[in-house]
């Protein structure tokens, strides 16, 4: 069953006078009953809609069988196929039928989803909470709410998403927080944090934290609803998920000179959305207190009344990546006791750092530490194809459609190109590949990630997340083409402008991650040597210009003033949290992130600190990634860690029991033949110790010292 709550904000949902009336009432029956006595309780307040939420709440029930919270119908199994689930009418999908693919693809894009690394029997819909196969598909009945977030202006619309399983239970309430991953949308961390919250009872608040997936295909104007289906922007007006700011003649001009171009969220906003990441966090708590207090608070009149008041229900901020640096800011920012605790894995997050922060790992001072987003990324997107050569390197997994002689001479033009600019040393191929390699060790990158610097941009993620996150930075339009950049579909050559057989817009909702190049959109140069093109073939040296461009739209200062009010101060005011991440991390270096915002905690809370941070040998960025050949056999799931340590969190919270200390837990890879490892097992996999011992990860004064 679906309905649409025409419920707004407090000064649009009654009269002053009904409100007076209610009161009232309410005085009246109260004085009946107990008379004149002053110790009578209070009038019930009633649910009010918090006043962030500027669209109408739309629920929906599903019975656990033929739809539900957590598989959309398609269980254990369905989730497992490789194929994304059928749209009847290709041309007009549904809102059902894209939640459903939205579901597929984002529960898929964070875990490793292949048998033999573990899904289904250390995790899935079918595991229960201490690790059996005791779900059957796993599929949750329950109830969803849906609504935006805004300012009033329909330029933030940020999406708000909260499931109540069935199982909830009304005298234990609680809540944890799935703050999307990434750019994706509200889905986008349903398998990381969603699915743990669903089968503890928990009702889950998400967030796309109003960076999600919105796009705007700019030659037909059409634009994202908030349910996934499409509309002209102008008739969509506020209702859009994103629309460009661009129309009339400029949207003409722009489509004349740059057709079948792609205007996304993320990048083009103009907005800077991460400096609201950890308020959107606590909004999306705030919605998920009024939907539980709607579901189960007494009836007054035509409304309900306050069950739950702010901050008395258990709640944990959990995701992952950009959703777990969301949820540190969130708690950074919460002084009214709405957040609980934190458990989060492979955090991005931007810190405002002291000088007294340091970070060594086994006595030795790494090559740097702290370093914002823009900075580490725009040096990789430059330097990773080079360095992909250095001998360290060989060997590493291939992760990219092209042919291995192109993305050789792809990789060998790169560091000539840097040679002649200088930015590395080298008159030999070899001796500039090492130059590279060694810069990103001098910047922070551990010797762990060697074998990960090609994949992590012949993938095109360090490409496409630099590009991104350069445009949100300099709040730059569509129109603006950042150093020569664009997102648009391209021919089987890569050529540009082409129109597509089927619109990407159609699936872009289900499919699509908000960071081309997603569902057919592509990163386009706009320079190429023969015009727009895919900008790995747009140049001999895939795009050099345009890379140097944004790296130094950081180093020029342009990109300073953004950045800056992203920082955090690593202040969690107490709260128990745990983080977790892989050494061996290529996309978020863990010298950039959990290292040093471990010190920074340590200096800021100093005895006050309840954060344990526990760093996973063998443990890369993309867990998805673990069925590829090479990476199967050498890395291991950071899931099953960040599981670990939201079943110690909960233990902690009802039983007392003591998080265990910060902690190096060293794992074991599957090891075998590429694309053949032997199934994963529980050998592979160390439990976080109580009692680390020569593991323990030691921080005081700001310094942190991690072993080997």
């Amino acid at each position: 069953m679906t309905s649409t709550i025409r419920l707004w904000p407090a000064s649009r949902i009654a009269s002053p006078m009904r409100t007076v009336g209610i009161v009232m009432a309410a005085s009246i029956a109260l004085t009946a009953c107990h008379g004149d006595d002053d110790n009578a309780p209070p009038a019930p307040s009633s649910n009010v809609l918090p006043s962030f939420i500027k669209s109408a709440v739309t629920t929906q029930s599903y019975d656990g069988n033929t739809d539900d919270l957590l598989t959309a119908g398609l269980g254990k199994t369905g989730l497992a196929l490789a194929t994304a689930p059928a749209i009847a009418n290709p041309a007009q999908p549904t809102a059902a039928e894209l939640r459903r693919v939205a579901i597929w693809s984002n529960y898929r894009a964070l875990v490793d989803m292949s048998a033999s690394g573990g899904y289904g029997r250390f995790w899935g819909p079918n595991v229960d909470l201490n690790g059996n196969d005791t779900l059957g598909e796993g599929k949750i009945a329950g109830k969803e709410y849906l609504a935006f977030a805004d300012d009033g202006t329909g330029a933030q619309n940020v999406s708000m998403l909260v499931q109540i399983p069935a199982s909830f239970n009304a005298d234990q309430p609680c809540i944890v927080t799935a703050t999307s991953s990434g750019s994706r949308g509200v889905y986008g961390a349903i398998s990381a944090a969603g699915e743990w919250g669903l089968k503890r009872g928990c009702a889950v608040a998400y967030t796309d934290k109003g960076s999600g997936n919105g796009a705007h295909e700019l030659s037909t104007n059409r634009v994202t609803l908030i349910d996934g289906t499409l509309q002209d922007a102008s008739a969509a007006g506020k209702a859009s998920l994103f629309t460009a700011n661009l129309s009339g003649g400029a949207l003409a001009s722009f489509n004349a000179q740059f057709p079948n171009r792609y205007a996304f969220k993320h990048a083009h906003s103009q907005q800077n959305p991460e400096q609201d990441w950890g308020k959107n966090t606590l909004q999306a708590i705030q919605f998920a207190y009024w939907a539980l207090n709607d579901s189960y608070g007494s009836l007054n009149g035509s409304t309900r009344t306050v069950r739950y008041k702010s901050g008395s229900i258990t709640t944990i901020a959990a995701s992952v990546s950009n959703g777990g640096g969301a949820s540190l800011a969130a708690a950074e920012q919460d002084t009214s006791g709405l957040i609980t605790a934190v458990v989060v894995g492979e955090p991005q997050i931007n810190l405002r750092l002291a000088t007294q922060v340091s970070v060594a790992q086994g006595g030795v001072p790494v090559g740097a530490f702290g370093k914002p987003l823009a900075d580490y990324m725009t040096l990789a997107n430059m330097l990773q194809p080079c360095a992909a050569l250095a001998p360290a390197a060989t060997g590493a997994p291939y992760l990219t459609t092209l042919p291995l002689a192109t993305t050789t001479a792809i990789r060998t033009a790169r560091c000539a190109s840097l040679a002649a600019s200088g930015v590395i040393a080298g008159t030999d191929l070899t001796t500039q590949a090492v130059n590279a390699l060694a810069l990103l060790h001098q910047n922070g990158y551990q010797t762990d990630s060697d074998l990960l610097q090609a994949p992590m941009w012949d993938s095109q993620a360090v490409p496409a997340v630099a590009l991104t996150y350069a445009n949100a930075y300099a709040r730059a339009s569509v129109a603006d083409n950042l150093c020569n950049f664009s997102f648009g579909t391209t021919s089987a050559a890569g050529a540009a402008g082409v129109t597509p057989a089927v619109s990407p817009m159609l699936t872009v909702f289900g499919n699509g991650n908000g960071v081309p190049p997603t569902n057919g959109i592509n990163l386009v140069y706009n320079a190429g040597a023969s015009g727009a093109v895919d900008h790995r073939l747009a140049t001999a040296n895939a795009s050099y210009a345009g890379a140097a461009c944004l790296r130094a739209q950081w180093t020029n200062g342009a990109l300073t003033g953004s950045v800056d009010a992203i920082r955090v101060n690593a202040n969690l005011h107490g709260k128990p949290t745990i983080i977790v991440q892989g050494r061996a991390d290529a996309l978020v270096p863990i010298n950039h992130a959990s290292r040093p915002y471990l010190g920074m905690n340590q200096l800021t809370e100093g005895s006050a600190s309840k954060l344990s941070f526990y760093e996973v040998t063998n443990a890369q960025h993309f867990d998805a990634f673990l069925s590829v050949a090479g990476f199967d056999t050498r890395f291991v799931p950071l899931h099953y860690y960040n599981l670990q340590a939201l079943n110690l969190m909960w233990s902690h919270l009802k039983s007392g029991t003591p998080l265990p200390p910060s902690q190096v837990i060293h794992t074991t890879p599957r090891g075998g033949e590429p694309g053949a490892a032997p199934a994963l097992s529980a050998a592979n996999l160390p439990a976080i110790a109580a009692s680390p011992g020569a593991n323990a990860i030691t921080a005081g004064g700001g310094a942190v010292n991690v072993p080997d």
